[in-house]
């Protein structure tokens, strides 16, 4: 748990790395609410995290920025835990989160996983909630996702940004994986977030931090390198696809991993407009490849080993 010196009483960050999205816990007197709730690997460890911090105390309301599986994943947990556990996510999926259409939520597109989870209301862009004693206003925040949302407390000048900026990027563009322009989105959002002026920053990932112009400069310089090469963003995007997997397995035989991209929507789509005249599994391999070079991962006897 991150209790940094620039967060206000009240507000608890989980920092879990990149397999799990941060979870912040707000409480007050009245009611205590947790954002984003991590991938469901690590669904045991978040609500390991929630119970010490609450001391006893029950988990009043779960909020998600938005509904990709490494923010809502431990969802289902949550709620088996705590029955009376009241849940917000943002409106646009709703309906395939009621039916329960994991191809139009992203995880079988993705190739992920995240147990069906219930709501039992909408975090609506321009609605305001009080949560640690201090209102918070819901900022709609499409690019990374065309649904996601961001929360801001203006008294404290505190931004919880989830993928919509880090300090050293933001998420992968989803829709421009799709053939869907969302560059712009993403451009507007930086600028809403610039606008907004925070003075401390809760990332989706990665520590807190306080500097937001040096992050909206590097942000900015990214994204214009991808809108100028959307392949970059393509082949980029593939990557993070295949390193999340192996951090999710830490090691899998090279034919399992293989049998898995094979059944990948996602990847299928990257390939198409992006392979070059490849065959799809020299493709993969060469992706592999450049995650092997970064440093990401080792291939060792026929088995991919997460780095």
């Amino acid at each position: 748990m991150t209790l940094h010196s620039s967060l206000p009483p009240g507000v608890h960050v989980f920092e879990r790395g990149w397999l799990s999205a941060n979870n912040v816990l707000l409480q007050d007197a009245r009611s205590a609410t947790l954002v984003d709730s991590g991938y469901v690997t690590h669904q045991a460890q978040t609500l390991a995290l929630v119970q010490h911090a609450l001391q006893g105390r029950t988990l009043d309301q779960l909020v998600n920025t938005h509904l990709h599986s490494d923010h809502c994943g431990g969802n289902q947990a949550l709620q088996a835990h705590y029955p009376t556990l009241k849940t917000c996510i943002p409106p646009g999926l709703a309906h395939a989160v009621a039916s329960w259409r994991d191809d139009e939520l992203s995880y079988q597109p993705t190739g992920q996983n995240c147990p069906a989870f219930t709501f039992t209301g909408l975090l609506l862009p321009g609605s305001t909630h009080r949560w640690a004693d201090m209102d918070w206003q819901v900022h709609a925040a499409p690019g990374h996702d065309p649904h996601s949302v961001i929360l801001f407390a203006p008294e404290h000048r505190l931004l919880m940004s989830a993928d919509a900026l880090w300090q050293n990027g933001f998420g992968v563009v989803f829709p421009e994986l799709e053939g869907v322009a969302a560059f712009d989105e993403v451009a507007q959002t930086l600028d809403l977030i610039e606008k907004l002026n925070p003075t401390t920053i809760i990332p989706g990932h990665g520590a807190v931090f306080t500097e937001l112009a040096p992050a909206l400069a590097l942000a900015r310089s990214k994204l214009d390198s991808f809108a100028q090469n959307p392949e970059k963003h393509a082949r980029y995007g593939t990557k993070v696809l295949l390193k999340f997997k192996l951090l999710e397995w830490g090691q899998i035989s090279k034919a399992d991993f293989n049998d898995w991209a094979m059944k990948v929507p996602y990847l299928h789509e990257l390939y198409r407009r992006f392979g070059q005249g490849h065959k799809l599994d020299t493709w993969l391999d060469m992706m592999l490849e450049e995650l092997a070079r970064s440093g990401a991962m080792q291939v060792l006897d026929g088995e991919l080993h997460n780095t």
